[in-house]
């Protein structure tokens, strides 16, 4: 059995022994490791990790025992510290996965709270035995009422708002409305209710619109299944980037640009909301308490349809990148202008007549004793004047009677004026930002309320001037309003009012000038667009709000014209770049724009603008001499004379200027008169 050199003895077997034990200490050090790996798999793991494993025969090596390991294969550590302690190579235990959480359809109250705020429910009966009532609930939305019953008033309340909804709500694919209908559903997209007006989908309190609490996007994507927004243009520099974002919506495109995607997204929603279901995000929404409602028009607000100042806006915008291609080297502006016209608001048909722009005013050194200089450069100004040029041209069409029906104008048989325009013609102003002066003076960025908190000082309203050769305004010293021709070339600085002044001047005396005034009766603005810094109560203001109390004694058919105020939903960013010394018009009809430098008064070349008023005085003439029905034909007296004869526009300027005074805003202050005694070439 052992080799004959083999004797056992204690001392062998002492040594086998103490050779087991170590084996023994390893294994359960090892088992403890692969325990404490995969102690979750429970009692079977065990069972098999132990049938599996078996007491290696190793040679005894004392270093390989570990110290923290007793003879006894037992750690040393407490049985609690062993149970949390994890090796290098354990597997993390596996997270318990929850299911996600079913969002709650909304109810048909919540969705048509939701649409529109302020609703009152009313239990018109109840009918049937005790046990088993039966009432009738009505709801009452853009004044008709609804009805609704059912075994409880919660249900009752419940189909009354369903009956609403039904009303004004298209769903897709015939689906039927139940309480639990969520509302992704819902659909604007109806043809016939938007022909038919009968979606009137705007947020309302008491009958006015209310500005939605939820943003546009959410919104949108509450009211709508199929909405999908694509960035698909950037332009400008790096730091100066203008994205341009579209939204898709049951394959009607919106569009919308910002200085960020997140802003162009939002006003792309807009624009969607405004077009789809009427709701609009405009600060004309809720109607402030300094402003008043139209004179004209009590049952309605200051505000235009945003629809409608969004296509203004991008009319303008477009006719201006058409007429400036091939001239890229005068694109550069910060103020851009533009008058639209409509005829009975179909604006599906409006016609840009003209875009312009520029932010100076000619230097005093430059002024024309024969009328050839543009003194006020100004966008809205300018538009202003392209606009004088069309009812000039569109006159001349009057004096043929072959082309007299494509003229807006007609024969006024019953009034004292020969020439009034058509019934339906309105004309709106766009530019994009608030005109200088008053209406521009308030922090964007602050909650402003209009209130002087100083009673004794007139903090607003007060009349300004435009810096000369310079952008901004300052306000006017009470003074008699005069200037002086060798004083301006002396170097006094030469003054010009205001924008937001002589805005507040046509809603007076209209837009037609004094000279068209012994022609037409007077021609108001229907609306004014801001592209950005639309404050409504400021606007209002400065544009009519500051002399509505003060004004009277105006000659018929002149009074005070309050045009409807928007801002667009795709407001311009602000414009830190320096403002250039030329400004571009154009007006319907002409083939080409035409630059002119701003602090000359001509054009690049040096020659005499268009819209000047010796041009117009030109044209004055003309009409004058042929026009049918004008009394007096041959024109005598020199250009401030002749518009000094036109006695109703001369009063209603004077009463004007008397308003402000009252109101202790300022004097109006005036050009040298040497500039207007000039007579039209024999």
């Amino acid at each position: 059995m052992y080799p004959v050199s083999y004797k056992p003895g204690r001392a062998c077997y002492k040594s086998c022994h103490h050779a087991m034990r170590v084996a023994r200490s390893s294994f359960c050090y090892q088992r403890q490791q692969f325990y404490a790996a995969s102690s979750y798999a429970g009692k079977r793991s065990r069972l098999f990790v132990r049938r599996r494993f078996t007491f290696p025969s190793l040679p005894y090596n004392p270093v390989s025992a570990p110290s923290d390991i007793n003879m006894n294969g037992y750690n040393r550590k407490s049985p609690q510290k062993r149970r949390y302690e994890m090796p290098k190579y354990a597997a993390a235990p596996k997270k318990k996965i929850c299911k996600e959480r079913i969002p709650q359809p909304k109810n048909t109250v919540a969705m048509l709270n939701e649409l529109r705020h302020g609703l009152i429910y009313k239990l018109e009966s109840q009918t049937g035995p005790v046990h088993a009532p039966l009432f009738t609930i009505s709801v009452e939305v853009d004044g008709q009422k609804y009805l609704g019953q059912g075994r409880s008033k919660k249900v009752a309340r419940i189909e009354a708002a369903a009956t609403a909804l039904r009303s004004f709500i298209q769903f897709k694919d015939g689906a039927v409305l139940s309480p639990l209908k969520p509302a992704g559903n819902l659909d604007f997209t109806s043809d016939e209710h938007l022909e038919n007006d009968v979606s009137k989908s705007a947020i309302t309190v008491d009958g006015q619109k209310k500005v939605p609490d939820k943003g546009p996007v959410m919104l949108l994507y509450e009211l709508f299944n199929d909405v999908n927004f694509e960035c698909i243009n950037i332009d400008g520099a790096q730091n100066n980037c203008r994205f341009k974002m579209t939204v898709t919506i049951n394959e009607k495109k919106f569009d919308g640009t910002g200085p960020s995607k997140k802003t162009a997204k939002n006003a792309a929603a807009k624009a969607a909301l405004a077009s789809l279901c009427n709701i609009s995000y405009s600060p004309m929404v809720v109607p402030q308490k300094n402003v008043p409602l139209p004179i004209d028009d009590k049952s309605s607000s200051m505000e235009l349809p945003q629809i409608h100042a969004d296509t203004i806006g991008r009319l303008v915008l477009e006719k201006f990148m058409e007429v400036i291609k091939g001239q890229e080297a005068y694109s550069r502006r910060k103020v851009l202008a533009g008058i639209v016209m409509t005829e009975n608001m179909n604006f599906c048909e409006a016609k840009v007549i003209s875009v312009s722009t520029g932010t100076k005013c000619v230097s005093g050194e430059h002024m024309s004793v024969n009328g050839a200089v543009l003194n006020d450069s100004h966008a809205e100004i300018v538009s202003r004047r392209c606009l004088l040029k069309y009812l000039y041209a569109q006159l001349d069409l009057q004096c043929n009677q072959a082309t007299a029906y494509q003229s807006i104008f007609v024969r006024n048989t019953d009034g004292q004026y020969p020439y009034k325009l058509k019934s339906g013609v309105h004309f709106h102003l766009y530019i994009n930002t608030a005109p200088c002066g008053d209406a521009r003076i308030f922090s964007p960025h602050e909650n402003d309320t209009g209130v002087d908190k100083h009673p004794n000082r007139k903090a607003r309203g007060q009349l300004r001037t435009k810096i000369e050769s310079g952008e901004g305004t300052i306000p006017v010293k009470s003074s008699d309003g005069i200037q002086t021709w060798d004083g301006v070339l002396q170097g006094q600085r030469l003054l010009t009012m205001s924008c937001s002044d002589k805005i507040a001047r046509w809603n007076i005396v209209g837009i037609q000038g004094s000279l068209l005034s012994s022609i037409i009766e007077p021609v108001y603005l229907h609306s004014i667009v801001l592209g950005s810094l639309l404050h409504p109560e400021h606007m209002y203001r400065a544009v009519c709000g500051r002399i509505e109390k003060s004004i009277q004694g105006l000659p018929p058919p002149y009074h005070l014209n309050k045009p409807r105020l928007a801002l667009v939903t795709s407001a311009e960013p602000r414009n830190q770049a320096k403002a250039p010394n030329f400004g571009i018009n154009w007006t319907i009809g002409d083939t080409e724009l035409e630059v002119v430098n701003s602090l000359t008064g001509r054009t690049i070349g040096g020659q005499v603008s268009r819209i000047t008023k010796q041009a117009f005085f030109v044209k004055y003439g003309f009409l004058m001499a042929n026009l049918p029905g004008i009394l007096v034909r041959k024109v005598t007296t020199d250009y401030g004379q002749t518009k000094a004869n036109v006695k109703d526009y001369q009063i209603a300027k004077l009463e004007l200027f008397s308003a402000f005074k009252r109101e202790d805003l300022g004097s109006w202050l005036k050009k040298p008169i040497e500039q207007d005694e000039f007579g039209l070439a024999e």
